[in-house]
């Protein structure tokens, strides 16, 4: 994880885990074995740091609330949204976070189904957005602003202004107070 922190996601490989442990590459692959198992380990970690004591009794509070420490962890590291977003972790962490999101959401939608697929359209909105935010860093917005004024995009013109008066928080709260209604 401090690989990743302090270099982002494109230098995380076994061979730079092992480099920063001192050990050899094998050493790394007996326990992960391949750089994928790596990535769903790590991706697990930032589930790890989600936080579930003094959580609201409302279920719909409950759901809001779990999704906000959802973003929080994944801000809390470089390029964590992006490492989330290329695994499939079903690793304990990550799977108590979606149970606890499901149970949230069944208690106030009184539907498994309807919790389960507002449970994804939560978790797939935070972590565009939130690869989005983490990525601003290198973007260069004069290129955006000139492309926007072009005239080739009106839709766009007409709503810079919407389009960027928000901050990322703003958006993420727009977000899903949209999704759960």
């Amino acid at each position: 994880m401090r690989l990743l922190d302090e270099e982002g996601l494109e230098t995380v490989t076994t061979r730079a885990v092992a480099d920063r442990l001192g050990v050899r590459m094998n050493t790394v692959l007996w326990h992960v074995k391949t750089k994928r198992r790596l990535l769903e380990l790590m991706a697990d970690g930032v589930a790890a740091t989600i936080a579930y004591d003094d959580l609201p009794e409302d279920p719909a509070e409950r759901a809001r609330e779990l999704i906000r420490r959802y973003r929080r962890s994944l801000l809390a590291h470089r390029d964590g949204a992006a490492l989330v977003t290329g695994t499939y972790a079903a690793e304990p962490h990550t799977l108590r976070f979606a149970d606890s999101v499901i149970g949230a959401l069944t208690e106030h939608t009184g539907s498994v189904e309807t919790a389960a697929r507002t449970c994804f359209a939560l978790i797939y909105f935070t972590l565009g957005l939130t690869q989005e935010e983490q990525a601003q860093a290198d973007a260069d917005p004069a290129r955006l602003a000139e492309a926007v004024s072009s005239g080739r995009y009106p839709a766009l013109f007409a709503a810079r202004a919407a389009l960027t008066r928000e901050t990322f928080p703003d958006r993420f709260e727009d977000g899903v107070r949209r999704i759960l209604g």
